[in-house]
């Protein structure tokens, strides 16, 4: 005697169907949203990317995308809150390569890097601007402003936005390759410091391009030079330093996800394939270029290798600048 086909059964065998057929697609219901935790204050480079393609990862990944902002012992904080979510997918994280820099400045890290986190894709590079407040720092140029600092050993000061982040390294590399002294003045994220930039509290700093854009247009701030090895498609009329006299003082910034350690294959290619549809959104496209970020969205696997390339050379550079671990 055959059994009856009802309502009920045909739903259950559906959603049998369903689950073997599409592993992962938890991720894409749209009643639970996907939320980045970002290790960054509101106002940095990685906050100004995630939010500008944050409605395209949502519309690729069938879900709200929510972006949460926990800052604080220079990204730790953030990190450890997004490492305690389960590896469902759900929660992931926007980093910048503050976090492969951490081992090399961090005492006692409470975590490894990278092998507590599951790497999904490296994004792209954020260009990365010396910028200082031309009330403070009266300069056109690098010539200029490195006269100035030598003028006054120990008379001005650099913001970051936390002891051993790529923006604290960078400013260090300025300084020792310039041969002048400034003092380091660390703060609880970008926004905090750029805002005291502003108003004089402190003299200069580097920073993501995108985080300063408007205030160098408005003339709030004054650049003093791209840290890169070409300028930028965002502000071509900003040179280089290697332009300006110092060859070697070369650093840039990149940007990626990272979930929680133990995400399974599935929802890992599930992500990193709406990272790929996201950031092709021209919408998103327009945004980027405008930032000045280039965007190379990698495999999970060359995330894999690119986050422990880094983490050694990175080492070398922080051991170069005499950067002690704190």
């Amino acid at each position: 005697m055959k059994t009856p086909i009802t309502r009920r059964s045909a739903l259950v065998a559906l959603s049998s169907v369903a689950a073997a057929t599409l592993p992962g697609m938890a991720l894409a219901q749209a009643d639970r949203p996907v939320k980045f935790i970002l290790p960054n204050a509101t106002g940095s480079g990685v906050d100004a990317i995630t939010r500008a393609a944050a409605p395209a990862i949502g519309k690729a990944l069938g879900a709200n995308v929510v972006v949460e902002n926990q800052s604080g012992a220079s990204g730790v904080i953030g990190l450890q809150a997004m490492a305690k979510n389960p590896p469902d997918g759900f929660t992931l994280s926007v980093v910048s390569n503050n976090v492969v820099i951490f081992p090399s400045v961090i005492k006692n890290l409470p975590f490894e890097m990278p092998a507590d986190f599951t790497p999904i894709a490296v994004l792209g590079s954020t260009p990365l601007v010396l910028v200082a407040n031309p009330q403070k720092v009266p300069s056109n140029n690098s010539r200029e402003f490195i006269a100035a600092l030598r003028a006054k050993p120990d008379g001005y000061n650099f913001g970051s936005g936390g002891t051993g982040t790529i923006l604290h390294l960078a400013a260090e590399m300025f300084v020792d390759e310039a041969g002048v002294k400034a003092r380091h003045i660390p703060y609880k994220g970008v926004g905090p410091m750029v805002t005291d930039l502003l108003g004089g509290q402190i003299d200069f700093a580097v920073l993501a391009l995108p985080s300063v854009q408007q205030h160098i247009r408005s003339g709030a701030l004054k650049a003093v030079g791209m840290c890169g090895d070409k300028r930028s498609a965002a502000a071509p009329d900003i040179p280089t330093f290697v332009e300006q006299g110092l060859p070697t003082y070369v650093i840039d910034a990149w940007f990626g996800v990272l979930g929680p350690k133990g995400m399974s294959a599935a929802n890992v290619k599930r992500v990193n394939d709406a990272l790929v549809q996201a950031f092709n959104d021209p919408a998103v496209k327009e945004v980027m270029a405008k930032q000045g970020n280039t965007i190379a969205i990698s495999t999970p696997e060359q995330a894999q290798r690119v986050f422990r390339s880094e983490m050694e050379r990175f080492a070398a550079l922080v051991k170069k600048a005499g950067i002690e671990p704190q």
